[in-house]
């Protein structure tokens, strides 16, 4: 790709100026408050499409939030690649763990700091300004897609219904995904694999309302105290979640992949000081790599009830509530989990409490073969940007519709993202190297190139 570099330097600070502008625009999916803010973000995206080079560009209607779709094709006989990515953000709670402003972007230590700067506005908009390179520059080598959705992170619910009503619209050879992260910045990786996930929201009532806990307290089941020792109960000694079933299904993987993941290098040491824990902490037998690439896993993600505020209260709470999630590995069927999980939580509530169990969103697990020919021509492209070839890794994380696309539109998906582990996504503070930002853009033309010969 001819003078990419030199494109990037001459328009650098236009590019920070137009990510600051998605980036500015609260687009949280999880809160009902923010729902014009989607449809800001939608436009936002469409009128950047258009700049950056797209035939066309809309904001299409979905069962949710809009979907923003554009293309630009150049030849019907030449490859098709889909390029997905998401505008909604998580939300920013708790707002004074963070250090400035959540949507309002800071450049500092060479790093932006907002929410939204890496996952996904940062990742996705390096798609676009590498196609608008290639398209200003005429050397463009096959058509392209773009499809921006507004519900990633709360799982993607009306994606799917898009999908299979515009079947023909997003017709492609391969899906192009940049919103996972490599392994270091010196070290290039592509994600083979995503776990999937299972959620949901567990309620434990004990006796009709709140209770004094001095004239109650011993003699009326606490729900908080209830649900704490179910909760215990979900793991055993040795770290193994003790649902019935639940491991049936898992994908073993062979010796010879587990070499193969080995050789990624990782500091364990570095890890604990950087999250200033003690001990790295899961199920036996497995390397800390391991339990969150190839193994499922099993988390309380909130809990709550009766007094929370300032001061102290002295009550016996009628309700108690936490919300419960599942990492999912290949084979695992989450409709199947979400079933076991039900009926094993409601098995081991004893009779003074009553619980309900409210599923949440799902998706199902991916794994992307490395002989694929989109895999090589990524694996390509990082070896040329970065001098050296990427490892491919197993991501802890999950994006569900990846293996919906598979499912729907029966295309393959190229995980090849430029976040690293210390962007804090989903977290206070979260941020994304320029110069991560910068290689995505770099980067991302040579696959083009090499996925087109």
């Amino acid at each position: 790709m001819k003078d990419v570099k030199a494109y990037i330097e001459a328009n650098k600070d236009r590019f920070l100026e137009e990510l600051f502008e998605l980036i500015r625009i609260p687009s949280i999916s999880a809160e009902s408050e923010h729902k014009p803010d989607m449809v800001r973000c939608a436009n936002k995206w469409q009128e950047y499409l258009m700049a950056a080079g797209c035939d066309k560009a809309e904001v299409m209607p979905s069962a949710g939030n809009p979907v923003v779709y554009g293309e630009k094709i150049i030849d019907p006989a030449k490859p098709t690649v889909l390029v997905y990515g998401h505008y909604d953000v998580m939300p920013v709670a708790p707002l004074e763990l963070w250090r400035t402003s959540p949507f309002e972007p800071v450049i500092k230590d060479g790093k932006i700091w907002a929410r939204g700067a890496d996952d996904d506005k940062g990742q996705s908009f390096m798609q676009a300004k590498a196609f608008e390179f290639m398209v200003k520059t005429g050397q463009l080598p096959c058509n392209v897609k773009f499809m921006l959705e507004g519900e990633e992170e709360i799982g993607s619910g009306s994606l799917y219904g898009f999908c299979e009503e515009h079947k023909e619209m997003l017709k492609s050879d391969v899906i192009l995904v940049c919103d996972t992260s490599m392994i270091a910045p010196d070290v290039p990786s592509i994600t083979s694999g995503l776990r999937g996930l299972c959620y949901w929201e567990v309620e434990v009532t004990g006796a009709n309302h709140d209770l004094h806990s001095g004239l109650y307290g011993g003699a009326v089941a606490n729900p908080i105290n209830i649900l704490c020792k179910m909760i215990a109960g979900l793991h055993d000694e040795n770290n193994h979640i003790t649902i019935p079933g639940f491991y049936d299904d898992v994908l073993v993987i062979s010796d010879e992949e587990r070499a193969l993941m080995a050789q990624a290098p990782f500091n364990e040491e570095a890890y604990k000081k950087e999250l200033d824990i003690k001990t790295v902490h899961g199920e036996k037998g497995f390397t800390t790599k391991e339990r969150t690439g190839i193994r499922p896993c099993l988390d309380v993600c909130g809990i709550w009830g009766g007094h929370t505020g300032e001061g102290s209260k002295t009550v016996l709470p009628g309700k108690a509530y936490a919300k419960i999630s599942t990492r999912l590995v290949a084979n695992q069927d989450f409709h199947k989990i979400s079933d076991l999980f039900q009926q094993y939580f409601e098995s081991i509530a004893p009779e003074c409490v009553t619980i309900k169990v409210t599923p949440c969103h799902g998706g199902a697990a991916y794994v992307s073969p490395l002989d694929l020919k989109a895999y090589k021509a990524a694996e390509k492209a990082m070896e040329t940007t970065y001098g050296k070839r990427p490892i491919p890794t197993r991501s802890g994380g999950s994006i569900p519709i990846v293996a919906g696309f598979e499912n729907i539109l029966g295309t393959k998906s190229i995980l090849m993202g430029f976040g690293l582990g210390t962007d804090d996504i989903h977290a206070p503070n979260e941020n994304y190297p320029l110069e991560q930002f910068f290689k995505g853009i770099e980067t991302i033309p040579y696959f083009y190139e090499y996925f087109a010969e």
